[in-house]
């Protein structure tokens, strides 16, 4: 199996300014075509820097992609390094200095530089991969049986230039295929899977790997399979997810890449000419968010509120104050009242409500930090039910949010 060694260039990383998120995209975009990544190196724009870690990722693997490190400023040196790594010079690419030009003159605006048309230089044994989105040409260079691969560090010409490299790596490297499957599960920890499953587990093929992926009150069960028959590969792990219905069919609320929980409710809702809306506290929108995100959300979500002061709970939800003052914001009967409210001042089939105490103080509630009321209405009866989160805010937010739809979801279909 042919492997990858991914090297992003730039001080910028190093020092936390931006986050690298193009390793993340390359790594699943190699993954699906049978590449397995090995490492990932970020480095400095420092030229022995550089070339160490192409000289370390050469004798470790067979493909080589660099990102970053290839713009007009004195510190983006990675085509020089290249040129020397290789015994090569860099030579002007005619086509690639006319659309600098080109860009120039069209829409930059300015007098273009000699730096920027030095951005058409590239080493005389790479094959170019043009960037049409912007000056800075990718590199391919195949030696000894190696791929060497440099990209722009900008994230959509990067993208761009990579769905030109991988169908050139297919070409030249015998690759299995991959078979990824997960399933979503909600309302049990990690470990309490582990011991529903685990004979099924101990009992999967050499071939068949099974990830735990726990993350804020859902663990998804990641199967992987690699082989050379994709139909075979495929057919045996829906076969070994098929078998988890038994087991855990009660926490399963759909597979990664199919239908997410969220986008579930939604097409649920829009089967039935239903409606949705939320009024939110302590989740301040996120849980809105959740579903807005969805295309053709708007066929079914009317919409949200953000009731953070308990003045807007009484004031446009009409929670009564009386309610608020004996039992707090953060209590079943406030959970209720919000989610009641929402779905009459919107009219709508469904409500869910957030109140809680996300920290770091107590707010208007004496009630512990990490302490969550989710209020569901439906077309028949109003619930409420509360959860202890935790003490950290941001895992308090997104476990609440997780746990709103969960549960919204089990009511449509009927658990």
């Amino acid at each position: 199996m042919a492997k990858a060694t991914l090297i992003t260039i730039g001080d910028e990383i190093l020092i936390g300014q931006i986050i690298d998120s193009n390793s993340a995209y390359i790594a699943k975009k190699l993954n699906k075509i049978g590449v397995e990544v090995h490492a990932i190196y970020s480095v400095q724009d420092d030229y022995d820097e550089i070339r160490n870690a192409l000289q370390k990722a050469e004798k470790e693997t067979d493909i080589i992609i660099t990102t970053g490190g290839l713009g007009p400023t004195k510190d983006d040196i990675t085509k020089t390094v290249f040129a020397d790594y290789f015994n090569d010079e860099l030579v002007r690419d005619e086509s690639v200095l006319e659309h600098i030009e080109y860009l120039f003159k069209q829409f930059i605006k300015q007098p273009i530089l000699e730096v920027n048309r030095d951005q058409a230089l590239v080493p005389s044994k790479a094959e170019v991969l043009f960037n049409k989105n912007g000056t800075a040409p990718g590199m391919w260079i195949h030696q000894k049986e190696l791929a060497f691969i440099a990209m722009p560090g900008v994230p959509f010409e990067m993208k761009a230039l990579l769905d030109k490299a991988i169908p050139k790596i297919q070409q030249k490297f015998k690759l299995p295929f991959i078979v990824h499957k997960t399933v979503l599960t909600y309302g049990l920890g990690e470990s309490a899977i582990a011991d529903k499953i685990e004979k099924w587990a101990d009992d999967l093929p050499q071939h068949i790997k099974l990830a735990y992926l726990p993350n804020l009150g859902r663990v998804r069960l990641r199967l992987s399979a690699k082989g050379w028959d994709k139909q075979a590969l495929t057919a045996e792990v829906d076969e070994k997810v098929d078998q988890l219905q038994p087991m855990i069919g009660d926490i399963i609320k759909g597979i990664e890449g199919e239908t997410t929980p969220d986008e579930e409710i939604g097409k649920i809702l829009s089967a039935k000419n239903k409606t949705l809306a939320v009024a939110e506290s302590c989740t301040g929108g996120q849980l809105a968010a959740r579903f807005t995100k969805n295309p053709g959300a708007s066929a079914y979500f009317m919409a949200g509120i953000i009731s953070y002061a308990t003045s807007v709970k009484s004031d446009f939800l009409e929670v009564d104050p009386s309610i608020i003052d004996q039992y707090s914001v953060v209590s079943a009967p406030v959970a209720e009242a919000m989610a009641k409210g929402a779905q009459e001042k919107f009219q709508v089939d469904y409500a869910l409500s957030t109140t809680g105490n996300a920290g770091p103080t107590k707010g208007d509630s004496d009630a512990p930090i990490g302490t969550v009321l989710i209020g569901l209405a439906t077309p028949e009866k109003v619930t409420s039910f509360e959860f202890t989160m935790g003490n950290h805010r941001e895992r308090i937010v997104q476990k609440t949010i997780n746990k709103s739809i969960e549960l919204l979801l089990d009511t449509l279909v009927g658990k």
